[in-house]
């Protein structure tokens, strides 16, 4: 017998305005016997009927909803039918060498992220529901590429986030099916990288700033950059596969430093994209001091913060940051800031660059504002999947 959840009356908003998500103090009562992870039916207080979704106890999320039929089955061919859904949309809107195929909520396969670089799927699942559905829908994701020419070779699984204690999960990772080499080579904007998808930072690489990095390409030119918190060397290659005359990134990270390294050797741009180990907080003054100057400055730092209460030290982080960079910045030279988490809503972050030009009297000309890349769909409602915001000014001096 189906297991009925009650909503309390007035609650649900979330979920009724296009969301997918039951929080734990909206429910009035559970009717029937169930174990976390399984398929439950959720109706209005007055009976009305709102979807089926996965329950689980653990969780302040109490239950992520997969359909608003009350009717379907979730079985194979509901599963196949989101999948398939799932590519089209990534054929249609993204060059799909390398891509997200799956992006959670986004894709109404809430707590389950899929990425594929070339030949290659990486896993990622933060909810009990859609963990116990994984592999089924893996196997699912396989057949759909096929059906496409696109054979994968191997299956590795990146539930190693803290995300999932929130769920009663144990962190997980490995190969899902038999092993393979774990390095894989990539291609994106006609730039060459090494991607380490066991090792590797999230699920190895980050897919989102895929056409923010295109996007600064017609900036660097004969031009002098200087790439902040450059990972892999990623906005740094951009700009040195476009022609940049000098590049320079910067990265705490010993072994980012080294991949990023190797990557402008792959490209052949080692000889003008050169990459050290420091703190950017710490290095940006001392370059200001030494009278460095550039025509662009890339600022992708990480998330300052991953929950409400640090907002206003992250706020303080950014201002920080993009004053150090501005000042770097030749006048009438660009600066590339973002900021990656969701938490840090496009209202604030506005707001500190705004506040950081003001502190370093300059003025600043948006040239464009961006979001993350489309194959990270931003569903309205589901707040969590609009977090990367991306803006490319020209800064001027106040005179």
């Amino acid at each position: 017998m189906s297991v009925i959840v009650t909503l309390k009356k007035g609650e649900g908003r979330l979920l009724k305005s296009g969301g997918l998500w039951i929080f734990d103090n909206e429910i009035a009562s559970v009717a029937g016997s169930f174990e976390n992870g399984d398929v439950v039916l959720v109706r209005d207080f007055d009976g009305y009927p709102l979807g089926r979704g996965f329950i689980n106890t653990n969780s302040r999320i109490r239950i992520r909803v997969m359909t608003r039929n009350l009717n379907q089955e979730i079985d194979e061919e509901f599963l196949k039918m989101r999948v398939r859904n799932a590519w089209n949309y990534r054929k249609n809107t993204v060059d799909t060498g390398s891509c997200r195929v799956i992006f959670g909520e986004a894709d109404f396969l809430p707590g389950l992220v899929v990425d594929k670089y070339e030949d290659v799927l990486v896993v990622q699942a933060l909810a009990l529901g859609i963990d116990k559905m994984k592999e089924k829908i893996v196997d699912l994701l396989k057949q759909v590429l096929l059906d496409d020419g696109i054979a994968i070779r191997g299956v590795y699984e990146r539930s190693d986030t803290r995300e999932r204690k929130k769920e009663g999960l144990q962190t997980v990772k490995g190969f899902i099916g038999e092993p393979f080499d774990t390095n894989v080579e990539i291609t994106e904007n006609g730039v060459k990288y090494l991607v380490d998808v066991k090792d590797g930072q999230k699920t190895g690489f980050f897919l989102d700033q895929k056409y923010n990095r295109l996007a600064i390409q017609k900036l660097c030119k004969g031009k002098k950059v200087l790439d902040c918190f450059t990972h892999m060397g990623t906005f740094a290659l951009n700009a040195g596969i476009a022609g940049a005359a000098e590049v320079t990134g910067l990265d705490i990270s010993e072994y980012a430093v080294s991949q990023a390294r190797d990557n402008a050797q792959r490209n052949g741009l080692a000889e003008t994209v050169h990459f050290r180990a420091s703190d950017v907080f710490d290095e940006l003054p001392k370059l200001y001091e030494a009278g460095q100057q550039y025509d662009l400055v890339i600022l992708d730092p990480p998330a300052f913060t991953k929950s409400k209460d640090t907002i206003k030290q992250a706020m303080k982080g950014y201002r920080e940051i993009n004053m150090k960079g501005m000042k770097l910045v030749k006048d009438g030279g660009y600066l590339a800031t973002c900021s990656c988490s969701h938490y840090m809503d496009y209202e604030n972050f506005t707001k500190v660059i705004k506040q950081a030009a003001q502190s370093v009297h300059k003025r600043l000309r948006q040239v464009e504002f961006r979001t993350q890349s489309p194959d990270h769909p931003i569903l309205w409602a589901a707040d969590e999947s609009y977090y990367l915001k991306f803006y490319i000014f020209q800064v001027c001096e106040e005179k």
